[in-house]
């Protein structure tokens, strides 16, 4: 069930520390979670950054040119070297495994009341995950204690970041299929007939081959491409040196709209208006599955092709739920699409399905939100009070 909002009277301080590896994943996930324990749990949060120039791509309004800034009731601090001194926070929690500043955890180690210290990991359904989340890492050393915090898709997970009211707000903007939104990228209103797909990827050998296969089809297709890795490929296949945000392009029966690199918010509402959602990484991902579409997941490729198992576990768990020749129908092209080869051929058999896809999205995000792992949010604060509780009262300070 999705989660109601309410604020707590605890005067903890959280800080969130993200070092941004490459793309917009680890820190698009640090600022919504950061934002939302702000803003639904009036929890006093400082998000340490170490891009600036990323975080603003998610969020405009931030100047990248100050140190401290407020943004949207969050502290963002640039996460400098060396790194300055400063108390640490009651709970702490580096992003995917960062490595903390060594004079920070040498605060954290200072401390009477030992902070909470977590690792917010990387989402995976394998199953693997379930075992592993909420487990404790003493460092002797330092007479402190990570705990490992994993997201994920089920009740023995921490859950996936989701707002309170998303859903709703979600099906208000479909309602009005989404005119203020056309309106202010200066775009027509897509055909009601038209299959609307968003196309947001890494690089991949199946986008013009899938481009063709779509300009060739049978099908009016509108292909939404926000700024992004997939552009000079789909640029390169309209035989273009370079376009403008904002242009549209038709071949035959596909329509391509380059649409602006979008804040977060905005992001969510373009999945909510298109029938079929291409996403990649971990942040993007999730958005697909509360927009209750059809999606198809580009994984971040790793190294020893671990990625694989990882797209296997997840697509056991989606499909779960599907009849046998819909989940292979479904499997094949993810496969392909993650592979780089195949792709339109596959596209066709996934077309003849896609109605009973829509309903399996819907059922999946229904699910998620009801039965699945909970609020993320929601489950960290939980956590961190059970946590607290277990500390030994004469070792809780006054700030526990």
């Amino acid at each position: 069930m999705q989660h109601k909002p309410h604020t707590t009277q605890s005067t903890q301080r959280w800080d969130i520390f993200c070092n941004v590896v490459d793309n917009y994943g680890d820190i698009g996930v640090c600022w919504r979670l950061a934002r939302q324990l702000a803003t639904e749990f009036d929890i006093t949060v400082r998000l340490w950054v170490d891009d600036l120039h990323s975080f603003a791509r998610l969020h405009p309004a931030a100047n990248i040119a100050l140190d401290a800034q407020h943004c949207l009731g969050v502290e963002i601090h640039r996460w400098l070297a060396p790194f300055p001194t400063v108390d640490s926070a009651d709970v702490v929690i580096d992003g995917f495994g960062c490595l903390l500043p060594q004079t920070y955890l040498a605060t954290m180690a200072q401390r009477f009341a030992k902070p909470v210290w977590l690792n917010l990991e990387y989402l995976s359904a394998e199953s693997w995950v379930n075992g592993c989340h909420g487990l404790p890492s003493p460092r002797p050393e330092l007479n402190l204690t990570r705990h490992f915090f994993f997201p994920g898709f089920t009740p023995a997970t921490g859950g996936l970041l989701l707002e309170a009211g998303l859903l709703e707000h979600r099906d208000a903007l479909r309602t009005h299929h989404g005119t203020a939104f056309w309106s202010s990228l200066s775009m027509p209103q897509p055909q009601t007939d038209a299959l609307k797909i968003s196309l947001f990827c890494y690089e991949n050998n199946n986008i013009p081959h899938l481009l063709s296969c779509w300009a060739e089809g049978e099908r009016q297709i509108i292909c939404m491409v926000p700024e992004g890795r997939a552009l000079p490929q789909v640029l390169g296949w309209l035989k273009l040196p370079a376009a403008v945000v904002g242009e549209i392009f038709q071949r035959g029966n596909l329509e391509i709209r380059l649409l602006p690199f979008m804040a977060q918010q905005r992001y969510d509402e373009l999945l909510w208006l298109c029938d079929v959602n291409f996403v990649r990484g971990e942040d993007s991902f999730v958005r697909a599955g509360w927009a209750a579409r059809p999606m198809v997941w580009h994984i971040y490729p790793q190294d020893a092709m671990a990625h694989r198992e990882k797209l296997a576990a997840f697509l056991a768990l989606y499909t779960a739920e599907l009849d046998a020749e819909d989940a292979e129908i479904v499997r094949r092209f993810w496969q392909a699409w993650n592979s780089g080869t195949g792709a339109n051929a596959a596209w066709p058999g996934f077309t003849q399905v896609l109605q009973r896809l829509e309903i399996h999205a819907r059922q999946w995000c229904t699910h998620l939100s009801h039965h699945g792992g909970g609020s993320l949010a929601a489950n960290l604060i939980a956590f961190v009070q059970r946590t607290v509780d277990d500390t030994p009262p004469n070792l809780r300070g006054p700030t526990a």
